[in-house]
């Protein structure tokens, strides 16, 4: 009955998630920050969120195997608890906060990581003990917005780990996270037939723009990329706070 009902409108939402993921084929990153803000113009946040986040999911299902044995288990395991507590704070935040405010929090949100992103220096050393705000940050935001990503990122990167643990072990992180976040919104009725819909919808497009980015062969640095990611997401984030 959903499938049956597209329209030509149902195209915008498709080919966002289609330059998400194709932008994801080519870095490893940056689906969730490019297809969050732009689908939550056009579509509700609750709806928005879940699906970006299930996609996220099995996109680093595919990926998460080839690397396995570069997965560093103690850092995985000093992230996990408190990423539960933070899934569970933002599930509770979902369902509290109107519509508006979650926008407008995202809106602030991608504010505030795209002029980190262009103007914080990288830090290249930090303790564990970092393992408790940035867990406990990735998993609410994430569950709230679909883009707790950057927090783990940033911590993974600072704690010394090279280009191939840190893709792998990221890889789990996400895998893990994303399944608890989609365990949350299950057991509160965020999945919905709507949500299933455009799940069913999506995952063409996903697959394609995948598959596209990862053939595509680019000079860019995974710096200016993130600087070029940045400063579209100053657009999305004050089209979001408006």
């Amino acid at each position: 009955m959903y499938l049956t009902s597209f329209s030509g409108l149902d195209l915008i939402p498709l080919l966002v998630v289609f330059i998400a993921y194709l932008v994801r084929g080519i870095c490893g990153f940056g689906s969730g920050l490019i297809a969050i803000p732009v689908l939550s113009l056009v579509l509700p946040l609750h709806v928005a969120v879940p699906v970006v986040v299930i996609l996220d999911f099995l996109a680093s299902a595919a990926q998460g195997g080839a690397n396995r044995k570069q997965v560093q288990v103690s850092e995985i395991t000093a992230l996990l608890p408190f990423a539960v507590l933070g899934v569970v704070a933002g599930t509770t935040l979902f369902h509290v906060l109107d519509t508006a405010v979650l926008k407008q929090s995202l809106g602030a949100f991608l504010l505030v990581y795209a002029a980190y992103s262009l103007w914080a220096p990288e830090i290249r050393s930090v303790s564990r003990l970092w393992a408790v705000p940035v867990a406990f940050s990735g998993g609410m935001v994430g569950t709230l917005f679909g883009t707790g990503g950057p927090f783990y990122v940033s911590y993974l990167k600072a704690r010394g780990l090279d280009k191939g643990a840190l893709r792998a072990t990221f890889a789990v992180v996400f895998l893990l996270d994303a399944s608890l976040r989609i365990g949350g919104y299950l057991s509160t009725g965020l999945i919905t037939p709507d949500t299933l819909r455009w799940l069913a919808l999506g995952m063409p497009a996903m697959i394609v723009g995948m598959y596209l980015g990862g053939r595509v062969h680019t000079g860019i640095s995974a710096r200016t990329f993130t600087r070029a990611i940045s400063i579209l997401l100053v657009g999305s984030g004050l089209a979001l706070m408006i």
